[in-house]
């Protein structure tokens, strides 16, 4: 996630420089044609055109901003259960002096770290070994590993792993209730993320405005040459640029775990999360993630 005041010149350049010199190259070409040709420009309904595209594009990035702020939501719950599942495992699971106790309270939060940082490799799609191995011996990280879903296969062992105190009468049922509701707020979120993750837009929403768009970049030169004249690169490129940029907007957002510069800083977040429970169970923890040339990951 872009986290400056202004994003920098060149990551604004490297985005706009292709779909700036095919509209600067097209509307040329119009304008050339229009001056050397005998011909009489058509007078096209651009306003009509342009009104409703930008209705139809403003739809569109409506419901790609409310996905992203949904993941944002579920993240954010993410770190608050996260805390919660943490300190009610400190707290019910008995005496730091009691060597058993320790490793189990140990292994609950450790676990759970492994887990958060094994959902952000899922959904970014990316390989979670070496995270999980941070954090758990091979042998623990053996059986979620084997998982087609890595991220809930650690979750099933926290909650084996709260079960077997209350067995043990480390925790009463009570307690036991209390630590499964914070793992069913965690599951709730992560089936919540993973719905974002894998239900896209509709086709509607993701192939008519692309469509629209750039047939409105097609025919706007050559509704403006009659009046802009030898201006119409510049004033035609300008207008059609605004209109690719809502549609990227819309692009950006709509998958906000795509682990571009654009999406939720899924790493940043981890990051909270580990530091929280890292210094809860009384183990050093890392640096806060920090911005690099004005992008949070």
């Amino acid at each position: 996630m872009i986290v400056s005041d202004a994003p920098r010149l060149s990551r604004i350049v490297s985005e706009v420089w292709k779909p700036a010199l095919a509209l600067f190259i097209w509307d040329v070409i119009v304008t050339v044609v229009y001056f050397v040709l005998p011909f009489k420009a058509p007078s096209l309904p651009l306003t009509i055109f342009g009104s409703a595209l930008a209705l139809f594009l403003g739809f569109r990035v409506n419901s790609a901003y409310a996905r992203w702020w949904e993941g944002r939501s579920l993240w954010g719950l993410m770190i608050n259960a996260s805390r919660n599942l943490a300190r009610g495992a400190i707290s019910f699971i008995g005496p730091e002096n009691d060597g058993q106790k320790r490793d189990l309270k140990r292994s609950i939060v450790l676990r759970h770290i492994a887990y958060v940082h094994a959902l952000r490799c899922q959904l970014r799609r990316l390989d979670s070994k070496d995270e999980v191995h941070r954090f758990l011996s091979r042998d623990e990280a053996g059986e979620p590993l084997g998982r087609t879903n890595v991220a809930n296969g650690l979750l099933d062992g926290t909650g084996a792993r709260i079960a077997e105190a209350q067995r043990r009468d480390w925790i009463d049922s009570i307690q036991q209730t209390s630590l499964e509701s914070v793992l069913i707020d965690i599951a709730n979120a992560q089936g919540g993320m993973e719905r974002i993750k894998n239900t896209p837009l509709p086709v509607q929403y993701r192939f008519l405005p692309s469509l629209f768009t750039r047939l409105f970049c097609i025919v706007l030169p050559i509704g403006l040459v009659e009046t802009l004249g030898i201006a119409t690169p510049l004033g035609s490129g300008l207008a059609g640029l605004m209109f690719l940029a809502v549609l990227q907007i819309g692009e950006d957002l709509a998958d906000p775990f795509a682990n571009t510069v654009h999406d939720l800083p899924l790493t940043a977040m981890c990051r909270t999360i580990e530091i929280d429970l890292l210094q809860a169970i009384g183990d050093p923890a890392p640096e806060p993630a920090k911005p690099e040339k004005g992008v949070l990951w």
